[in-house]
């Protein structure tokens, strides 16, 4: 049996023992469903590829022929429906198994998958799918959500599906691949098509469609290799909905590149004891969430669950609070390791599994892209310096493997991002003398505030050290005299409570901290704060919030 992987990747040692570079290599005609999952099937097909197990406790597992199989039967069932090369489909499957056999085999057949939270309104469904040109959407079966989709299919030709029950007069998913011929050819398809289309919000503008060609999948070897340290036989659990671009980095092309299965814990409902369990009786081996699921852990008595088969454990999506990330460690002996990247790339910086985190840091580039901090110049920040991360193409206008292929649609936005041939991620960080990368904000996220720029990560940071917040966003609010000041959204832990002195206690603490221009002049308590569809606090809907009350005030003046 050979490792996959190494067809496709390959390491370059450093001097000092490092990786210096990595190599890629893509067939022109490369599509992961034949290329690895079939290629698992055949050569080790008792192999375990998936685990799902739902919230009451039921669990199921699938080897990779399995997968096959009812990939097969998908990809047969979907093409009666008229499902062809090209087409988009929308998967809102949540965290539901028919995820990974539709995914897979739209990518037989060459058609387009278009993941989807479920968190979506049924208007913006209906405006994503007239963007995309959409085919069909299969979606679970819940009274909710097919009654979102009703909506947005109404007067169109595109074909409503579910999975997980039969809805009015809709195609049932599960029967129709149940009824299929589990005999596919392979289609033929190339690297270059289009196989993923993901809508992503950014921070303002309507949602635009980041499109990934096949060749995208190679590109998350090193996210799971050397970020998650996902291992042949091992089993890895990254907390994402399956309409998250993030379930396209941990729990699919990179984690059965390697080998390892992947563990979907399909609940509706988070409870930190409940997938803390999950953890301990699935013998999880490698963890990835998102840092608000940490912040629930520490509250739990993490001394009561057996952490034995747990090896790594990586975060993402936002900036992880040293304070979380030091209790969790106290606790469980496992080192929290932080990793940064986009819809529109794969991983791009991270602290490997063999590096040793710095307080503050998100890591280091990643060796498989030429990642330089550029000045609003265009050259390269001095060391201690903020800079927007922008990413070299090693050959000149070559794109970097895993980088998308474009804006459905809209050109222009493209050309934007790609001006002067480097790739303009839109987000700033500073780089010490030794290379790590410290992240300070979108571009529109950093505060200026009488003429000081300040990243809201470093001051959300120290709140999070103090005892009383839970959780906190740090923006920008509108002021005459400095022209924004900086203002903290704040939820407060159990037992504390939303009062004045508090607010002066939390100020006091951010000075002795951090420089005085940094600290929040307006505190404000909340219960809970806006999130993006993919669970990320957005700190872009809070300053939307605050502008129009100024706006209002004004005007009532």
């Amino acid at each position: 049996m050979s490792i996959i992987y190494e067809d496709y990747y390959r390491e370059i040692a450093s001097p000092e023992g490092g990786i210096a570079r990595i190599k890629t290599r893509c067939p022109g005609n490369f599509n992961f469903a034949y290329d690895v999952v079939d290629r698992h099937a055949r050569e080790c097909p008792g192999k375990l590829a998936l685990v799902h197990r739902s919230a009451e406790g039921e669990v199921t597992r699938y080897t990779f022929a399995d997968i096959k199989r009812l990939t097969d039967k998908a990809a047969n069932a979907l093409t009666t429906l008229g499902i062809a090369k090209g087409m988009p489909v929308f998967l809102l499957l949540k965290r539901r198994a028919e995820f990974w056999i539709a995914i897979i085999a739209l990518h037989k057949i060459g058609a387009v998958a278009v993941p989807t939270s479920h968190m979506v309104s049924a208007e913006d469904i209906a405006e994503r799918a007239r963007t995309a040109h959409a085919k069909a959407i299969l979606c679970a079966c819940t009274e909710d959500l097919c009654g979102k989709v009703a909506e947005a299919v109404c007067g169109t030709d595109v074909i409503p599906i579910t999975a997980g029950g039969r809805y009015k007069d809709w195609v049932d998913f599960n029967e129709i691949v149940e009824a299929a011929d589990d005999a596919w050819e392979r289609a033929e398809t190339k690297a270059s098509d289009d196989m993923l289309y993901y809508f992503t919000s950014g921070t303002n503008g309507a949602p635009k469609a980041v499109v990934h060609d096949y060749s995208y999948p190679i590109a998350h070897i090193y996210t799971a290799l050397r970020w998650h340290g996902a291992t042949d036989g091992g089993l890895h659990l990254t907390v994402a909905d399956s309409g998250w671009a993030k379930s396209a980095w941990g729990k699919l092309y990179g984690q059965w590149f390697v080998g390892s299965a992947v563990m979907v814990y399909d609940y509706e409902n988070f409870f930190a004891g409940e997938m803390l369990r999950v953890i301990e009786e699935e013998r999880i081996t490698t963890f990835c969430a998102p840092p608000t699921i940490y912040k629930y852990f520490i509250l739990e008595n993490l001394g009561r669950y057996d952490f034995s088969a747990l090896r790594q454990v990586t975060t993402a999506g936002e900036p992880m609070p040293a304070e979380v990330a030091k209790r969790f460690a106290e606790a469980t002996g496992l080192t929290v390791r932080d990793g940064f990247g986009q819809t529109e790339t794969a991983l791009q910086i991270c602290t490997p599994v063999s590096g040793t985190p710095v307080a503050g840091s998100v890591g280091k580039a990643s060796p498989l892209y030429r990642i330089v901090l550029a000045d609003e110049d265009g050259n390269e920040a001095a060391a201690g310096e903020e800079g927007e991360i922008v990413i070299l193409p090693e050959e000149s206008g070559v794109r970097p493997i895993g980088i998308f292929k474009g804006y459905l649609g809209e050109p222009e936005r493209y050309e934007q991002v790609w001006r002067g041939g480097v790739y303009h991620t839109g987000d700033k960080a500073r780089r010490d003398a030794d290379g790590n990368i410290f992240f300070v904000g979108r571009n529109d996220d950093v505060i200026k505030s009488s003429g000081y720029r300040i990243g809201p990560s470093e001051v959300e940071d120290i709140l999070m050290r103090h005892p009383a917040v839970f959780e906190c966003a740090v923006t920008g609010f509108p002021s005459k005299t400095r022209g924004t000041v900086v203002k903290a959204s704040v939820i407060l832990n159990q037992g504390f409570r939303p009062e004045g002195h508090l607010k002066t206690e939390l100020q006091d603490f951010v000075k002795e901290r951090a420089a005085i221009y940094k600290y929040p002049r307006i505190i404000e308590f909340a219960e809970q704060l806006p999130r993006t569809a993919n669970g990320k606090i957005s700190r872009a809907l809070i300053r939307q919030k605050d502008e129009t009350a100024q706006r209002t005030l004004q005007k009532n003046k």
